[in-house]
């Protein structure tokens, strides 16, 4: 493995680590910078994500029919990722919901504590994706599952090139400058190939609807917290990342 490999395979590692629960030995391998560049891999690692909770999907529905299957992969997928984007979208609810000013919403975002604009945010969006899936053919549900969480992390990728950081810190400083050129169409490159798969394994109608759910999603929830707080914190791309992964669901529901 040559230098430069090895130097990306661990930039790829700090993105499992940073987005998951999976046991990756950061020790030796991180640096501010290439924790920074991990950004562009979120949409692969999201791809991974979708991938084992297909898998799950695929085994539970072997037993079960795909209500029940679907419950015990969105089970998992929490437990795989510790509700690290659920949390963030509970925290941005209750921000916006319970803060006057900006000032106030970024201080209830930093509360530990959930209150009753997260825990009806959570609500709806798990009720809705796990409602949107079971409405799904199987085959349906592992495209889904694959396609959606890549594509939503690719969305929060999107809000990281394209909007302000507010924080001085916090889990999204990493990202407060922004993201290069480079690693924006690394990341849309997956994205990209997400879409693929939903176009030729299901149809393009699935696709193109499906995106523009997505597309919805994303724009729904930029417009709530942006012109609440004038960007983005870390718990805003949690919010995006379920909005947009949601809003994917719905479109390709829509076209069925």
């Amino acid at each position: 493995m040559t230098g430069r490999v090895r130097s990306e395979f661990f930039t790829l590692l700090l993105a499992v680590q940073f987005l998951t629960r999976l046991s990756v030995r950061s020790d030796g391998i991180y640096t501010p910078d290439r924790q920074a560049d991990s950004v562009r891999h979120y949409p692969l690692v999201g791809v991974l994500i979708g991938a084992i909770a297909a898998a799950a999907f695929a085994a539970a529905h072997l037993v079960f029919p795909v209500f029940v299957a679907v419950i015990l992969s969105t089970a998992l997928v929490l437990l795989l990722t510790g509700a690290f984007h659920e949390d963030g979208l509970a925290d941005t609810f209750d921000g916006i919901g319970g803060g006057v000013s900006a000032e106030q919403s970024l201080e209830i975002m930093k509360d530990s504590r959930i209150g009753v604009y997260g825990t009806l945010a959570l609500f709806a969006i798990l009720t809705i994706k796990i409602a949107s899936l079971s409405a799904l053919s199987p085959m349906a549900v592992i495209v889904c599952l694959v396609a959606g969480h890549g594509l939503s992390r690719w969305s929060s990728v999107v809000v990281i090139a394209t909007s302000n950081y507010v924080r001085d810190a916090g889990t999204g400083k990493p990202t407060a400058d922004g993201i290069a050129v480079g690693s924006l169409i690394y990341a849309s490159a997956t994205g990209l190939a997400c879409i693929a798969l939903v176009w030729f394994v299901l149809t393009p109608a699935s696709a193109l609807c499906g995106m523009a759910g997505l597309v919805a999603g994303h724009v729904g929830m930029r417009l709530i917290f942006e012109r609440k707080i004038g960007g983005y914190t870390g718990d805003c791309l949690g919010a995006t990342q379920q909005v947009s992964e949601a809003g994917l669901y719905l479109g390709i529901l829509a076209c069925q």
